[in-house]
């Protein structure tokens, strides 16, 4: 049987409040439950749920391109709503991890690849925002790390209208499995 692993991506109050700095708003919100119940299936069957959330200081020289977000230690870099319930309920399980990133790819410096490679991960799941950035970005770093991938369209969200397009950019570049 093939193990699989769930990445959960940047889904915080900075990405997905009404108030957050750099927020996809209502569509991230609207994608809470599906990655709620998703993460709860992925658990049940035995697999992995990794949390892969942005990690920035207060100086870090990406504020250059973007607004202040996920700043270590804020509320805006905690998980949104019921996924922070969810995390807290569950972070003790084995098969719950968390890593924090300063790449929009997850992969990108750091120790994911060899967590995933030691639990004997053969797939990767993704799902969180946005899209077009860390979702697309995070996809290509699973590929290149020779995992198959797929993309939850029912889990992902964007503030541009480029979600649709990069979803498709996903299957033709990455072979990218995607589920409705």
């Amino acid at each position: 049987m093939t193990k699989e692993a769930l990445l959960i991506v940047d889904m915080s109050n900075d990405f997905v409040a009404d108030n957050g700095t750099l927020t996809a708003g209502k569509p991230a919100q609207e994608i809470v439950p599906y990655i709620k119940d998703l993460a709860n299936k992925f658990l049940d069957d035995g697999n992995i749920v990794v949390v892969a959330m942005d990690a920035h200081q207060s100086d870090d020289s990406h504020f250059e391109l973007w607004t202040p977000h996920n700043i270590i230690g804020t509320k805006g870099q905690e998980l949104y709503g019921e996924l922070l319930e969810w995390y807290q309920e569950n972070s003790k399980n084995p098969n719950v991890i968390y890593t924090p990133k300063t790449n929009y790819n997850a992969f990108f410096d750091t120790n994911l690849n060899s967590v995933l490679r030691s639990l004997e991960v053969e797939k990767v799941h993704v799902v969180g925002v946005c899209t077009d950035i860390c979702d697309f970005l995070t996809v290509a770093g699973a590929d290149a790390n020779g995992f198959k991938t797929a993309i939850h369209k029912r889990g992902a969200a964007t503030f541009t209208d480029l979600g649709e397009t990069m979803i498709n950019h996903m299957k033709l570049c990455f072979h990218t499995e995607i589920i409705d």
